[in-house]
């Protein structure tokens, strides 16, 4: 990382130098104080990565029931945890338990949130709609499996010799209309 970070701050220093005129003992010096200012500003970052299996916030205090905090970064007031993870931290709800060691039975939002959402799936007879598509998709799936299994063969039965049919009686009627069509 030391090459790119002296890259940088010879960037920085030879925008400076371009727009402003300086001498060799000043330009070396802006150097110095660049370079040792970028380093303060990389060095946080890497404590921070050091310290990333600790948690900002401890556990009891992460999940309240008006809100959740993120054990992480410490950001808190949240409703939910998911989407936060998934943004901010490019992490899924099972590595953060694991991580801090949140056992499955804690939720990852806060209580009274889910409470209310709870009650708002009641009210709205959500749980009985679900009941009623499952139990359609499941006739639906019944159905079509006794459709594609195929019926055992049977011996088909020996044709009679029978009398002309009532459709071969048809198709003279219709050989006598097209006869008339044709004359006239």
């Amino acid at each position: 990382m030391a090459s790119t970070l002296l890259e940088l701050t010879a960037s920085i220093v030879s925008s400076h130098a371009s727009v402003s005129e300086m001498s060799g003992e000043e330009l070396i010096a802006e150097l110095q104080k660049v370079h040792a200012a970028l380093q303060k500003l990389e060095a946080p970052a890497e404590a921070t990565a050091e310290a990333e299996g600790k948690p900002a916030i401890s556990l009891k205090k992460a999940f309240q029931p008006d809100q959740v905090s993120c054990m992480i970064c410490g950001k808190t007031g949240m409703k939910t945890l998911a989407r936060h993870l998934a943004q901010v931290h490019d992490m899924k709800p099972g590595a953060y338990r694991k991580q801090f060691g949140i056992p499955s039975s804690q939720a990852l939002t806060a209580k009274n949130f889910s409470e209310a959402r709870r009650k708002m799936a009641q009210e709205r007879g959500l749980a009985d709609n679900l009941a009623k598509a499952r139990a359609v998709r499941a006739a639906n799936i019944k159905a079509k499996a006794t459709s594609d299994e195929k019926p055992a063969k049977t011996a088909k039965p020996a044709k009679a010799a029978t009398k002309a049919t009532p459709k071969a009686g048809a198709t003279k009627k219709a050989a006598k209309g097209q006869a008339k069509a044709k004359k006239a």
